[in-house]
């Protein structure tokens, strides 16, 4: 499957679009920095190729890669995804599935876990 960078999130996940058999991985991360076209935060710097990596095979599951903002807006309490998605932590990597006719969170790594290339791979299979 290939990975979305430009999906627009609805207002919460239960209105994510997925169909009862599949599962939708959302990849929060940091804005790139206007100087170095780097995401900001390390962490997300570290992450990024073992994600990309892990889903850039033909059967691949769908991965969208949303941007949380410039350090200041992510700093903010009130930012969309901290408040809404509940993303205390990037990088993020969240698992939707619909459970019982509801799409619902199934699994989140943050940060170092998605270093673990067994984890990871544990995780989206």
């Amino acid at each position: 499957m290939p990975i979305t960078k430009n999906l627009t999130l609805p207002s919460s996940a239960k209105e994510l679009a997925l169909s009862p058999d599949s599962k939708l991985f959302i990849a929060f991360i940091s804005s790139p920095d206007p100087i170095t076209n780097q995401p900001w935060c390390p962490d997300v710097r570290d992450a990024l190729p073992h994600i990309n990596k892990a889903f850039s095979g033909d059967d691949a599951p769908e991965l969208a890669i949303i941007e949380v903002g410039q350090k200041p807006e992510w700093s903010n309490p009130r930012n969309v995804y901290r408040t809404t998605w509940g993303t205390n932590n990037i990088p993020a990597l969240v698992r939707y599935e619909q459970v019982n006719g509801k799409v619902t969170e199934t699994g989140r790594l943050v940060e170092g876990e998605i270093l673990n290339k067994e984890r990871l791979r544990d995780f989206i299979v």
